[in-house]
């Protein structure tokens, strides 16, 4: 892509984002949310785009200064000031437009939103749980690092500890974005607590993440909704087994069922299951889109697929492998222990770079 293109394509944006402005301080715009929330969006979306464009043609235009300089200027200290600043323009331009170009291509949607997380226990029965618990201990701490917010809607306990499952709504800034990259099944190999021989079985869990559905993204009839409450169990104190404040909902049309438990509140629990729900039906519409991408490229880092190996965790080698990227590391305690941003890193490259090269076959 050629310096000037991009800065065409830059320039291009800036009406686009001039109209958002405009809009945005309508009063009649304003009144509207869900026009509102979405132009807001775009608006949002665009602002980085345009933050890295001007600073860009701005290096261009310095650049082009310092060569003319350079070319006509007949003061020698001038000359080599100029020329210094070109050998440090330089340099600075192809990561530049790299970043541009990546930018520009269009964004999932759905990446700034937050999270449902869910970790379900696999094959290999109590020692799938008490994987599925460590995998639950390892995102806490993730996001405690992360600073996001963790709410445990649903949870049911393995018979040795851990989770047959476990269900989260997970706050904060770029979850969905960082997050998705988890979705997809999850193998331990290990000396199980439960073996006596002392033989490594592997076990696996899989995670599924779910973008949050917004209020306006789903129209849900709540006719087609069955309400039912039941008793809560696990910890709670004096209101589990006693108080019928745990909801399940169940959407007629899709066969969908999901339950929140961990409030005492039946109207808050209700709220929570509600909007879980309205986030699984979404993620419908959303896994066909990602189906649709998918098909496109041809090792799409984050295709959705939930029942791909994508991860494998062994304990006697303290090694975890990452199998979409070929990425290892022999530190498995500190990567259980939530220190996985690399690993996601290097997932976002992987990604990055798959979706340039489709740009630029696309152009």
């Amino acid at each position: 892509m050629a310096e000037n293109s991009l800065v065409d394509k830059i320039m291009a944006l800036q009406g686009k984002f001039q109209s958002l402005q405009d809009q945005l301080s309508d009063p009649s715009v304003m009144s509207d949310m869900k026009k509102y929330v979405q132009l807001n969006k775009e608006y949002k979306e665009l602002e980085p785009i345009l933050a890295a464009g001007n600073e860009y043609k701005k290096m261009l235009d310095e650049l082009e200064m310092a060569k003319d300089i350079v070319a006509n200027e007949k003061d020698e200290d001038l000359r080599e000031m100029a020329k210094e600043e070109i050998s440090e323009i330089e340099p600075k331009l192809p990561e530049m437009e790299q970043n541009i170009k990546l930018l520009l291509i269009p964004a999932d949607p759905e990446d700034a939103k937050n999270a449902i997380l869910e970790i379900r226990g696999g094959a290999g029965g109590d020692e799938a749980a008490i994987f599925a618990g460590d995998l639950f201990r390892m995102y806490m701490k993730y996001f405690e690092r992360k600073g996001w917010k963790v709410e445990v809607t649903d949870q049911s306990e393995g018979a040795a500890g851990g989770f047959k499952i476990v269900v989260c709504k997970v706050t904060g800034d770029h979850v969905y974005g960082t997050l998705k990259y988890e979705s997809g099944v999850h193998r331990v190999q290990r000396v199980p607590q439960t073996e006596t021989q002392g033989r490594v079985h592997t076990s696996a869990a899989s995670v599924a993440v779910f973008p949050e559905a917004d209020e306006f993204d789903v129209e849900l009839n709540i006719n087609d909704v069955r309400k039912d409450t039941f008793c809560a169990s696990g910890p709670g104190g004096q209101c589990v087994n006693t108080t019928y404040s745990a909801i399940r909902l169940t959407h007629i049309p899709s066969g969908i069922v999901v339950q929140c438990q961990d409030e005492k509140s039946q109207i808050k629990n209700y709220e929570k299951a509600l909007a879980e729900l309205r986030t699984r039906l979404y993620n419908l519409e959303y896994s066909k889109y990602m189906d649709a991408i998918a098909a496109k490229r041809k090792t799409m880092v984050s295709t959705g697929d939930r029942s791909a190996k994508i991860r494998t965790y062994n304990y006697p080698q303290s090694r975890m492998t990452d199998h979409r990227i070929n990425y290892t590391m022999y530190n498995l305690p500190v990567f259980m222990d939530g220190d996985i941003q690399e690993c996601i890193d290097q997932l976002q490259i992987a990604e990055n770079a798959e979706r340039l090269k489709a740009a630029g076959e696309n152009e």
